[in-house]
């Protein structure tokens, strides 16, 4: 029986683009996600892997676009996916030299993205309206 692991990601979005980083191998391309933290909520574990993994600062949406679930050596991970508007982008920032940052329209990142479920969340994205309510970064 798989062990189950609670994560968040971002899916950053700014002038009609989205931001897809290298996986940690640099296999694959994901957006930033990580596990949620002790003491964290999903929204602030989101808005630092956006951080640690792409330089990037920005506000969530108040309600998260939904989840999916993948298998990585023996574990289950389910993952907590929110819209992530980007208001800055640095050019250093914590995992600079271990990932490559990209940012494409959305049909180029969804030829990339290799989770069928995160896809329908990267389409979902951009049909959103403005968030009522964010929660911000504190970067």
């Amino acid at each position: 029986m798989p062990i189950w692991v609670r994560q968040a990601a971002a899916v950053p979005v700014r002038n009609g683009h989205v931001c897809l980083v290298s996986s940690s191998g640099g296999r694959r391309w994901v957006v930033p996600k990580g596990q949620i933290d002790p003491g964290h909520t999903p929204g602030e574990a989101a808005l630092v892997e956006a951080w640690e993994e792409a330089g990037l600062v920005g506000a969530l949406d108040a309600e998260p676009l939904g989840s999916y679930a993948y298998e990585k050596l023996g574990r289950e991970l389910h993952v907590l996916v929110y819209r992530m508007v980007v208001t800055e982008v640095r050019d250093e920032w914590p995992e600079r030299d271990l990932r490559v940052r990209v940012w494409l329209p959305l049909d180029e990142a969804l030829d990339r993205i290799e989770e069928l479920g995160l896809r329908d969340l990267l389409r979902l994205a951009f049909h959103l309206k403005k968030p009522t309510r964010a929660i911000l970064a504190t970067v």
